[in-house]
């Protein structure tokens, strides 16, 4: 099948002066993913992995993300339109050629299926980790009326199933969240990353503000951190971010966690707009601001390492300002940018999900009323 694939204009180019030292660009594919069968359609993306076989992985937050007559319309009762459209299975796999390879997720026996789906992994031998990130609070000041139904329980886990979605393990239970000392419970954790020859799991504990690490195959606890690797701590409250204020000793809104090759693990602190690097052993190396003047949401939502052999770029989702930072990763240096905020192919709204291929592709998934994947290929 002939593909078209527009040419993506990059911004920023820091670091780089004349042609020869011109930063690499990349290229939007319009039409990759292929369509899915069913009428169905991708609710909030909320992650993106890829497995041995280059299949990208899919999480999204599916019907509890769409509008019920409009987008939703064929689960509706009665129908909201013959032909348009269902909410896909939450956890979706897609061939190099953006072929439907896979789908599964849901309850079931055993385990506690996540009121909000976050993150997702796959480790070495293909098992899909995903964790349950947790529901949005409630505004403040709006309580529940007379009637209604209770909350369910509160997320505070993350499970491991085989590719094929048969139930492994989890960590947590849902409903009994841990603090920041526990070693047996998490918070909200909103992102997970696994170290197969090490067999073990690294999980972004949202709401307790801190890593922590567990065994891959039993889910015994190993440590924890939190920012600067200290000690994570709950109790103490956190301004909003202020560009050029003093650093926060504590993550705001650790959201992501991600190994690279030389053994350093990376850590997104979404709302503080930083980027933390850790040895394995929580050591504090180095960080970054990615984006110093942005406020709201925050400028570090996921981040990725490309896949040549010294991962020499990270890309940080930017779902704030509707783009993708492209970093050098030994010096976090910024080299360029990846789209803008728009709904044309190539732009963003609310992305905040980035993964690299087996052939280096970038992938990116956008959350919110995004609800889409879209790939790019480097000139």
């Amino acid at each position: 099948m002939r593909r078209l694939v527009l040419s993506l204009v990059l911004l920023g180019t820091a670091g780089f002066t004349g042609s020869a030292q011109a930063p690499p660009q990349w290229n939007v594919d319009p039409l990759w993913p292929q369509p899915m069968p069913n009428h169905w359609i991708l609710g909030s993306v909320t992650g993106l992995a890829v497995d041995a076989g280059g299949r990208t992985w899919v999480a999204h937050r599916g019907a509890a993300s769409m509008v019920l007559r409009t987008e939703n319309g064929l689960d509706a009762t009665p129908k909201g339109a013959e032909y348009c459209c269902a909410a896909a299975p939450p956890l979706l796999a897609f061939t190099l050629d953006g072929v439907l390879a896979a789908n599964w997720g849901g309850p079931g026996a055993g385990y506690d299926w996540p009121q909000n789906l976050g993150g997702i992994a796959i480790d070495a031998g293909d098992h899909v980790w995903i964790t349950a990130a947790g529901l949005p609070p409630a505004p403040a000041g709006r309580a529940a009326r007379g009637g209604a139904t209770p909350a369910p329980p509160e997320d505070a886990h993350v499970l491991k199933f085989t590719r094929e979605g048969k139930f492994v393990l989890q960590i947590g239970k849902a409903g009994a969240p841990g603090d920041p000392a526990s070693r047996t419970q998490l918070r909200r954790p909103s992102a997970v990353d696994v170290d197969s020859a090490a067999n073990e799991v690294y999980i972004a504990d949202t709401g307790n503000r801190r890593i922590v690490v567990f065994d891959a195959t039993t889910g015994a606890y190993k440590r924890h951190w939190g920012a600067y690797g200290e000690a994570p701590d709950t109790s103490v409250s956190l301004p909003a971010y202020t560009p050029g204020a003093t650093a926060a000793r504590q993550f705001r809104h650790v959201s992501c966690v991600s190994i690279a090759r030389s053994g350093e693990v990376y850590v997104c602190d979404r709302e503080s707009n930083r980027i933390q690097v850790f040895r394995k052993d929580g050591t504090f190396v180095r960080e970054v601001i990615v984006s110093p003047t942005t406020l709201g949401g925050g400028a570090a939502w996921d981040l990725a390492f490309s896949h040549d052999a010294v991962q020499q770029f990270v890309f940080v989702a930017n779902g704030q300002e509707q783009t993708v930072h492209v970093l050098r990763r030994d010096t976090l240096a910024p080299v360029t940018q990846i789209g803008t905020g728009g709904r044309w192919p190539g732009h963003f709204f609310g992305v905040g999900s980035v993964e690299v291929n087996t052939r280096g592709w970038v992938i990116t998934g956008e959350n919110l009323q995004g609800k889409r994947v879209q790939k790019f290929v480097m000139r």
